[in-house]
């Protein structure tokens, strides 16, 4: 994401479709309200006009966190003027190695590799992370929608299901 794009989506204000810039750096609530308000009758878009480097700024910080694996920065989807959290980071689930592939790729890697399934040893095996942060991490990837736990239908044993 860069400024001027920004730049460029606020200036389609003046054809309507104030809150653009907004959309486009993840501040969907107040993007709507802006939206529907004109930009907040003209007031919200002129001071966006100084606010849009730091909201650049803010989601590409999140989005660099998001794919990086690391989860000190708060992941949020921004509505109307304050922060509500939607995607909570793990704050458990380091990477142990060096790599800076993150313990939910390193799993959906792992998942892909064994047919869409897993179980909590072989999660373990392939994440590197200790049983309790793996079980967290599998929680994890059922709460955002990448698996969905079952069990096996010979053994009974616990089983996740990734559609990768």
């Amino acid at each position: 994401m860069n400024s001027s794009t920004a730049y460029v989506l606020w200036f389609l204000w003046l054809f309507g479709l104030g809150g653009a810039q907004r959309l486009y750096t993840g501040h969907i609530g107040s993007g709507l309200i802006y939206l529907f308000t004109w930009g907040l009758f003209g007031f919200g878009q002129v001071i966006d006009l100084a606010l849009i480097p730091g909201m650049v700024e803010k989601r590409n910080a999140s989005l660099r966190g998001l794919y990086s694996g690391t989860s000190t920065p708060k992941h949020s989807i921004t509505l109307n003027i304050g922060d509500i959290p939607l995607f909570e980071p793990l704050q458990a689930a380091q990477p142990s190695s060096s790599s800076s592939v993150s313990p939910m790729h390193k799993l959906l890697k792992a998942a892909k590799a064994n047919g869409g399934q897993l179980s909590l040893a072989q999660a373990a095996m392939h994440t590197e992370l200790a049983p309790d942060q793996v079980k967290e991490l599998l929680q994890e990837a059922v709460r955002v929608g990448y698996a969905e736990i079952t069990n096996d239908s010979n053994t009974g044993a616990i089983r996740y299901y990734f559609d990768v």
